[in-house]
Parts: C-alpha cells; sequence; structure tokens
C-alpha cells in the first residue's frame, strides 16, 4: 500500500488494549472508554511503510533505552528488560482508562454507587472522564501505567501515531526522537519497578485525596467568588500561567495532600526529563536540537487549546517538567547521582514542594 492511514484501531501493526473495567464505581468507565475512543481521532496519515517502520522501531528502542537509563541512574539492574507497548490512538484512550479504573479501585476499593441519580451521576463522569482523555490521547506520547497489564503490575505505553508526527512537526530524524521519547518513559517505569514502595505510596495518596472530593464538589459554587479572587490575584502576583482549576477547589487539607502529590509528580517527571537529556548524546545526536524544538511547542497552542491546558492542569504539568529537572540537575550536582537516589529511599526522603524550589533545603534536611 503506497499510502494511507496504518493507525486505525484494526491495524495489525499497532496493539489495542481492551478495557477490562469494572462498571459500579463512581465513574462509569465503559462509557469512558466508548467516549475518548469515538472522540479520539486517528493521527497524522502517513505512508505505511513509515508508520511499520516507526512501530518496529519504537517495540525495539524502549528496551534498549531502559538499559542506558539503568547504567546512567543506577537503577534496576537485576530487574528483566521489557519492550514497551505500542498503540494507536484509540488503543491508548481504552488503555489508560483501565489504568485509570485500576487506580481508582485499588486507592478506594470501597466506594461504590447504588440507585438511579448515582447511576446516571456515574455514567455523566464517565462521559466527562473520556472527553477529557479525548484531548489528551491527541498529545501525550508515551506513558508509563503503573497500575495496568494483564498481572496489574504496570506496562510501557508509546503512542505511534502522535510520536511521528511530533518528530515530523520538530523536523528532527526519526529514530533519535524516537529514543529520546522512550529514555523518558523507561525513566518512569524504572521508577516505579526499582522503588519498590512507590506504587502503594502513590495509590494511597490519591485515594486519600479523592476519598475527600466530595465535599469540594458540594462547596465549590458557595466559594465561587472566593475561586475567581483567587484565580486573579494568582495570575497578578506571579505574570505567570494560572494555577490548574482543581488547585483552587481544594480545601486547606486536602490542598497539603495535593501538594504532596504535586511534589511526587515533578520530582518524577523532571527526573525523567533529566535523565533523558543526560543519556542523550551518547546514543542520540541531535538531543539538544530535540530539546529547544520540543521546549518551544510545549508552550504552543491557540486560545481554545491554552484555556482547556489550564483548566486540565496541562500548563502546570509543563511546568513541572522544568521544575524537577532543574530540581535533579542540583542535586545531581553537589551530591552525584548515588546523592540523588536516596529520594527513593522512603516517603519521608521525598522533596517537598517547597524543597523543589529549593533544592539546597532538600540536600540539607537529608544529607545534613
Amino acid at each position: 500500500m503506497p499510502s494511507g492511514s496504518v493507525w486505525g484501531v484494526d491495524a495489525k501493526s499497532v496493539a489495542t488494549v481492551p478495557a477490562r473495567v469494572d462498571r459500579t464505581g463512581p465513574i462509569a468507565w465503559d462509557v469512558a472508554r466508548s467516549t475518548a475512543v469515538r472522540l479520539v481521532g486517528r493521527g497524522p496519515q502517513v505512508p505505511m511503510e513509515d508508520a511499520l517502520r516507526a512501530v518496529s522501531g519504537l517495540r525495539e528502542l524502549s528496551g534498549e533505552a531502559e538499559g542506558h537509563v539503568r547504567e546512567l541512574t543506577g537503577l534496576g539492574h537485576d530487574l528483566p528488560l521489557r519492550e514497551g507497548l505500542v498503540l494507536d490512538r484509540p488503543g491508548w484512550a481504552s488503555s489508560a482508562v483501565e489504568g485509570m479504573a485500576a487506580l481508582v479501585d485499588r486507592a478506594m476499593p470501597a466506594r461504590r454507587n447504588a440507585g438511579l441519580i448515582a447511576a446516571l451521576a456515574s455514567k455523566a463522569a464517565g462521559v466527562q472522564a473520556g472527553a477529557v482523555l479525548a484531548y489528551l490521547g491527541g498529545r501525550v506520547l508515551g506513558q508509563y501505567d503503573p497500575f495496568g497489564g494483564d498481572d496489574g503490575q504496570g506496562r510501557l505505553l508509546l503512542i505511534a501515531p502522535n510520536i511521528v508526527g511530533v518528530q515530523r512537526a520538530l523536523r528532527v530524524p526519526p529514530a533519535d526522537f524516537q529514543m529520546w521519547v522512550c529514555l523518558h518513559e523507561a525513566t518512569h517505569r524504572l521508577q516505579f519497578t526499582a522503588v519498590p514502595w512507590l506504587r502503594d505510596h502513590f495509590a494511597t495518596e490519591v485515594g486519600t485525596l479523592l476519598g475527600s472530593m466530595d465535599e469540594t464538589v458540594v462547596g465549590a459554587l458557595d466559594r465561587l467568588p472566593e475561586l475567581v479572587r483567587a484565580l486573579r490575584n494568582r495570575r497578578s502576583s506571579d505574570g505567570g500561567e494560572p494555577p490548574a482549576l482543581v488547585e483552587l477547589l481544594q480545601s486547606p487539607a486536602q490542598r497539603a495532600h495535593l501538594d504532596r502529590l504535586l511534589a511526587l509528580g515533578t520530582l518524577l517527571e523532571g527526573h525523567a526529563d533529566h535523565v533523558m537529556d543526560a543519556v542523550g548524546p551518547r546514543v542520540v545526536p541531535s538531543v539538544r536540537r530535540i530539546r529547544a524544538r520540543f521546549t518551544v511547542r510545549r508552550r504552543g497552542g491557540g486560545l481554545l487549546d491554552r484555556a482547556l491546558r489550564v483548566l486540565l492542569g496541562v500548563d502546570a504539568k509543563v511546568r513541572q517538567y522544568a521544575e524537577g529537572a532543574a530540581f535533579t540537575r542540583h542535586v545531581v550536582r553537589r551530591a552525584g547521582m548515588d546523592g540523588f537516589n536516596a529520594v527513593w529511599t522512603s516517603p519521608e526522603t521525598l522533596p517537598t514542594r517547597a524543597e523543589i524550589s529549593e533544592p539546597a533545603a532538600w540536600l540539607r534536611r537529608v544529607h545534613g
């Protein structure tokens, strides 16, 4: 076939992941899956041979990348090297629903809906979750899902059409860009597989936060004027992007839980960004060009796209990469990679949100 799209759900070269999810929880995950798959789109039209080459290359590079990450970080040398799962957009949406359902069930195993009102609310939440995933499904390049997979032990996901689309938009070498993305996601896989307590800690923090969300929803309308003032004040005080809406909806206790999750997310993303660039020069000759062009792309988007990014917290996530990478670079320069790896000792050695901004404070607390 000379040209056309290979990204359809029936393409044999790209794995698809059926969602095996519980339908009795607070979100109707089957509705979320069908909504996301319907809305996500197929991705760029590319010649068949290019798509097949990208899929096979990503499979091979995903395992090779983790070997490079292990060498740099010193993590996970005794673990088996596994290929990632290469997906199309609907396959990723299906997989993301399954992973989210597994996380919610793990974090809040006793929570179940009952009655007609609850069922309707569950379906509405499913539609909303599916729409969010469809939006993200056109942008996500890869992901490590700590709770997905047949054995529930996690899986590395690479979204082939998005990787190919971004690589072409940036005009960078395909193999270099694929390796660069794989280095980032392989770092995430090692974070969760080489640090035995991290998955349970993450699930516990998510469960604690979600378990208190009902009061937030009930009180949100009463607090709307306060939220508007807070949004205006935060925007004018630092001149930067406004915070994600979810941050403004928190009570003080919830904000403390959210701060811990944000600090953890910032650490994980920044560490992965640092690693992909530190490994890069040896195995990705064009890493500096890729980083420069990719950073510009992260800031882009039209008015509607940027509004959605703010509401969903995507812009906050972009800032996480830079802040977490700066924390990692500072600690590695001062204490070496072994000194940095003290963050993985226990939940108590994770940096706080304040320490992410002031890594010297973390060094004093952990290393004395």
